[in-house]
């Protein structure tokens, strides 16, 4: 069976939802490990806005082939006009310009994973990273088309 989603947009999402994981993981296990308040609590905020971003971005993957599904309906209409059509396009960028914000505010996370957490997981902030850098690219190519 053809269907047209999941497609880019969901893919972005769900491959920013791992890189936030990999963050929360490296977080949680860094925890406890400095004589550091301030790293300490530096920590907890990390892994609060870690589980937030994380189930908003699988909702996110839903909600992306959701207002795919409404271009594509849109697109076979005849009775879509130029501005429902603009409409349904205008909603399905705002997905992935969503998943792009957050995977921005979550590399932020990096350096200080890196200067302040546990040193035998640095691979896993750097893979992090890298998740997080494809979903947001990915997330800004479908930003592109769907102008």
């Amino acid at each position: 069976m053809r269907t047209p989603t999941p497609g880019g947009g969901s893919a972005a999402a769900l491959t920013a939802a791992l890189g936030v994981s990999l963050l929360s993981m490296v977080a949680n296990y860094s925890k406890g490990k400095s004589a550091s308040r301030f790293v300490e609590n530096k920590i907890n905020q990390l892994l609060k806005a870690n589980e937030k971003s994380r189930k908003r971005l699988l909702e996110l993957v839903d909600l992306d082939a959701q207002a795919y599904l409404k271009v594509v309906r849109t697109r076979k209409s005849e009775q879509s006009s130029p501005a429902v059509r603009q409409k349904a396009l205008k909603s399905a960028r705002q997905v992935p310009l969503e998943v792009s914000k957050i995977c921005y505010q979550s590399i932020q996370q990096a350096p200080f994973l890196v200067a302040k957490g546990n040193k035998y997981l640095l691979s896993d902030v750097e893979v992090a990273v890298e998740f997080l850098f494809a979903a947001f690219s990915s997330a800004m190519i479908n930003v592109r088309v769907n102008q």
